[in-house]
């Protein structure tokens, strides 16, 4: 019956990419792994951490019977995917999902059910809050690729958790099993992490599973050198797929009459974002929210969009996403408005801005990056 469940489990129709499945072996495995646990588990006791589409939440809500499963994804595309499988395969009832990576997620959880992220900083918020705010005797299965996988999880695992250790591997995935919180972790959380850039006069914050962290990724800090020749006279901008929030800080910081919202689908990002706009002071004129794409701004509303476009979906380098992106930004800027994009030059978005857009000039290049304005017609 779980096996067919599964199978009817979908991932996200509007970016196809070959990686992109809704179930994989990592996920067969960890609830295969962690069948004893789940066995016994009572209401409310259960938590799932990172699942991509449902097949972890929803296999161990069939499989096991459960009920009050709490559930957190990073990407919102993954948390919708979860709710709408759950519609079609039953067990929306079972389970509620959390957007926030904090103490409520995990208070008094005894399964923790981890796939694990291939960041090390988010395995160890994760691994941090589990220790701390999770019950005594919670044990944690986590699972991933092998070809993902390195022996430093079991380090960051054992940072806050004193028992680790790995399952045999199978379909070349594998699962860690850690329990034993270690008594010294009720120490405050160190994250989010704070890194001041003066040369940018800016404070950054960021969460585990930020891209970048709290540094400032060299695409984003090319396109801040230039931000003083974007549409000069904007009084509304969106800082697209915003990650930290550096160019909606470094936007605001340098126009005290400019309002940006600052949108991105991490539940990290916008976490870090939100506490990067707070450190900067600029919490009046930038509005952090988590959506897809521009979801919540109004058509033709925007005379500015910045963008940074993730080239990855999954393990896979696809250009989905940002074309998703160039056209999201259209629909929000309004007949003049531009968008200043930043791209690796070897992906030659141009012709692609120019379609989706309208004309597009180069603004600077580099070795490594191009920027471009494209207006819209």
């Amino acid at each position: 019956m779980t096996d067919d469940l599964l199978a009817a489990l979908r991932c996200d129709p509007e970016i196809p990419a070959p990686d992109l499945v809704a179930v994989d072996a990592a996920d067969r495995l960890l609830l295969d792994e962690a069948a004893p646990a789940l066995a016994d588990a009572g209401p409310g006791t259960v938590v799932v951490v990172g699942d991509r589409y449902g097949a972890v939440t929803l296999g161990a809500v069939h499989r096991f019977g459960l009920a009050g499963v709490r559930a957190h994804t990073d990407r919102l595309t993954g948390e919708l995917a979860l709710a709408e499988n759950a519609e079609r395969v039953g067990g929306a009832e079972a389970f509620r999902s959390l957007d926030a990576l904090d103490p409520e997620l995990v208070a008094g959880a005894r399964v923790v059910l981890l796939l694990l992220p291939r960041s090390l900083d988010a395995l160890d918020e994760v691994a941090g809050l589990v220790a701390r705010h999770a019950d005594p005797a919670v044990v944690v299965v986590a699972s991933g690729r092998e070809k993902h996988m390195s022996r430093a999880m079991n380090d960051v695992l054992a940072r806050h958790l004193g028992e680790v250790r790995a399952s045999r591997g199978r379909q070349k995935a594998r699962v860690l099993h850690a329990a034993g919180p270690l008594p010294g972790d009720g120490a405050a959380s160190p994250w989010p992490v704070t890194e001041r850039h003066d040369d940018l006069g800016l404070t950054v914050r960021a969460h585990g599973a930020a891209f970048a962290g709290a540094r400032v990724d060299i695409g984003t800090r090319f396109l801040v050198e230039h931000l003083a020749d974007a549409a000069p006279d904007a009084a509304h901008a969106v800082d697209l797929g915003c990650g930290t929030g550096v160019l909606a800080s470094a936007l605001a910081a340098a126009r005290p009459e400019i309002e940006v919202v600052a949108t991105d689908e991490s539940a990290a990002a916008v976490a870090s974002a939100r506490a990067t706009v707070a450190a900067n002071g600029l919490a009046d004129r930038v509005r952090v929210q988590r959506a897809r794409g521009t979801a919540g701004i109004a058509d033709a509303s925007a005379d500015l969009v910045l963008l940074n476009p993730p080239f990855h979906v999954g393990a896979a380098v696809h250009d989905g996403v940002a074309r998703e992106l160039f056209a999201e930004a259209a629909r929000v800027l309004r007949p003049g408005g531009e968008l200043w994009c930043v791209w690796n030059s070897g992906l030659g978005y141009r012709p692609a801005l120019q379609a989706a857009v309208g004309p597009t000039r180069q603004v600077a290049r580099n070795p490594k990056f191009t920027i471009t304005a494209s207006r819209r017609v």
